[in-house]
This record gives structure tokens, C-alpha cells and sequence, in this order.
């Protein structure tokens, strides 16, 4: 994440010298219709926050075996994992320094979950899979225009559903299943960036963060999902827009 707000702070700076020094720039008069398009792509770090459980390091007992098939779990956790995502962009201008936005797009990024025992053969790692179709939609607040950059924060709510998500069998042995997460929610987002305008388009680099709404864990009686509580989804974007 830090990489990411480094790298968008000195490309951000760079454009600024090399814009300052031109004729301020059309930016294909987007800003002069109520209605303009674009496209974005992303690049995208997301990671589960899990809520554990009290008694999450309790060994697994299988009751169609009738016996204990896991050690006490150590840790559950969830690294970063990276993804990518592009989407069609439809703005509209309600004012000078205001604007709504949506970005409904397709995101391809696995999330995984890392599951550690005493005895580390018995280590797991659970990816989470998911394509994931997008419909954010947001308001855009941005500053006065200064020569050829616009800065602007934004804040909205998107609706994000799994298309392709795997899922457990009725006779899938406990220690062979997979975690899976519910297939429909809800985020809330903010960011900022700025608008860098050239003759015929406008290059938008922004950061946003998001944070689903609610749980969402599958409850199903597995050694991966039994000790958790809730998982909620934590991302990071970077895109680049085009309008």
C-alpha cells in the first residue's frame, strides 16, 4: 500500500513540472458536457480482516469420522494478495467542483486465507476465488482548475457480485474444503486524485480504499470457516482512468 501512494505522489509530481510549463490544455471537453465516458484499468491489493472466534484454536472434530482431524490451530491470517481490474467509466457534471461517477467494470483478484498448526506439514493456505462484476457509483469533489491539474476527493458505495465462485460439495471430506464467502455485497469507498488534462482526453490517476459491509463468511462447519466469526474485505486500488 505504501509503494502504491509513493509511486501515484511522484507520477502526480512529475506531470505537474512537465505540465506547468505548456498552454493550459482542452482535456477533449469533458469538463464542458454534463455527460462524458471513459475507461479505467486497476491494479488492485486486497486482504480478509478476520474476527476469530473464542474458541478458534480448538482442534476440528469431524463427526462423520467421529474422531479429531486437525491439531490447535496457532494463526489464521490473511496477506495482501494482488489483482487487476478494468471498467467503463460514465460521468456527470453537477455542478462546477462536483460531479456523480460510476465505474462498473470486471475484477479478477483472489484473496487467500493462512491457516498455521504446531506441526507446520499440516499448514494450509485457502484461496478465496472470485471474478468479481463491480457498480460503484460516488461523488466527485474537485478543486479549481490550476493550468492542466484538477485535484479531487471522492466517497461512494458499490455493489460487487462473484461470477464463477467455487463451492463445497454435500460428501467433500471437512479437511479437503474450501472457504468460501458470499457472493453478493456491499462496500463503502473513498480516494482522491487529480485530473491531468491533455489536447484530447483527460488522464485521471487515482487511489481509493474500500471496506465491505456486514460478514462475509459462509458459515459452514469446515476446519477453515468454524473458527472465524466474520471476515470483512479490505482493498486498496490504484487506476488509471482515461476520459
Amino acid at each position: 500500500m505504501n509503494k502504491i501512494i509513493y509511486l501515484t505522489i511522484v507520477f502526480i509530481f512529475f506531470c505537474s513540472k512537465a505540465i506547468f510549463a505548456q498552454a493550459p490544455a482542452w482535456g477533449g471537453g469533458a469538463d464542458q458536457n454534463d455527460i462524458s465516458f471513459g475507461f479505467t484499468f486497476q491494479y488492485i491489493s486486497s486482504y480478509f480482516k478476520i474476527d476469530k472466534k473464542t474458541t478458534w484454536r480448538e482442534p476440528f472434530y469431524d463427526a462423520g469420522v467421529n474422531k479429531i482431524v486437525t491439531q490447535p490451530l496457532n494463526s489464521i491470517s490473511s496477506p495482501s494478495s494482488p489483482g487487476f481490474g478494468v471498467s467503463f467509466l460514465l460521468r456527470y457534471r453537477i455542478s462546477e467542483h462536483l460531479e456523480a461517477r460510476t465505474t462498473p467494470g470486471l475484477i479478477f483478484a483472489d484473496r487467500t486465507v493462512d491457516y498455521t498448526y504446531p506441526d507446520a506439514s499440516q499448514d494450509v493456505s485457502k484461496p478465496v476465488q472470485a471474478t468479481m462484476i463491480e457498480f460503484p457509483l460516488s461523488l466527485k469533489l474537485k478543486s479549481d482548475r490550476i493550468n492542466d491539474l484538477r485535484y479531487y476527493v471522492l466517497a461512494g458505495i458499490k455493489y460487487s457480485d462473484a461470477i464463477g465462485a467455487k463451492k463445497n460439495q454435500p460428501n467433500t471430506d471437512p479437511v479437503d474444503a474450501i472457504l468460501t464467502n458470499k457472493t453478493g455485497f456491499g462496500s463503502y469507498e473513498v480516494g482522491l486524485g487529480c485530473d491531468i488534462y491533455f489536447e484530447y482526453f483527460k488522464l485521471i490517476p487515482e487511489i481509493k480504499l474500500s471496506n465491505s459491509f456486514g460478514n462475509l463468511l459462509n458459515p459452514e462447519n469446515t476446519p477453515y470457516a468454524t473458527p472465524i466469526s466474520k471476515l470483512s474485505l479490505h482493498t486498496v486500488t490504484f487506476s488509471l482512468c482515461f476520459e
